[in-house]
């Protein structure tokens, strides 16, 4: 196996590298409020109504940040910048230098690894279409971190 992630910058990788970090936790798709005097960001159970619940992947994936205009396109300068980022999200995991966890596709081979350690968000979100506004801060939730 190929483990570029471990000898590669995050500014040296090919687009293809790039996209394969993605966990597919879909935790970037989660509308996050930010505290105004704290500047704490605060993830929702809300998530983008793009997002299939059940793969944990966009169904509009090409056009989202169209569709979506703020939608963030992950670049390695952002991955260092995005503090918002869950500590689990391997942009932010490799741009802090730590490795990839046990349950990332990449180290286990599977694309289920990251739904089964509980990571993603597979079966504890709601989407947009189903909850007003205002009421996203009855939706704050929070994350045990690796």
């Amino acid at each position: 196996m190929n483990e570029f992630w471990k000898h590669k910058t995050l500014f040296e990788m090919t687009a293809e590298e790039w996209e394969s970090l993605c966990d597919g936790c879909a935790r970037c798709c989660l509308h996050k409020l930010e505290d105004d005097e704290t500047e704490e960001v605060h993830y929702t159970a809300v998530v983008c109504r793009y997002l299939d619940e059940a793969t944990c992947s966009c169904t509009r994936y090409s056009e989202r940040t169209r569709l979506v205009p703020d939608c963030v396109e992950l670049t390695p300068v952002g991955a260092m910048d995005y503090s918002w980022l869950p500590k689990s999200c391997a942009y932010r995991t490799l741009a802090e230098g730590r490795p990839l966890a046990w349950w990332h596709p990449l180290v286990s081979g599977s694309r289920e690894t990251v739904h089964e350690a509980g990571i993603s968000v597979q079966g504890k979100c709601i989407s947009e279409l189903y909850v007003h506004p205002d009421d996203f801060e009855e939706q704050i939730i929070s994350w045990v971190e690796y």
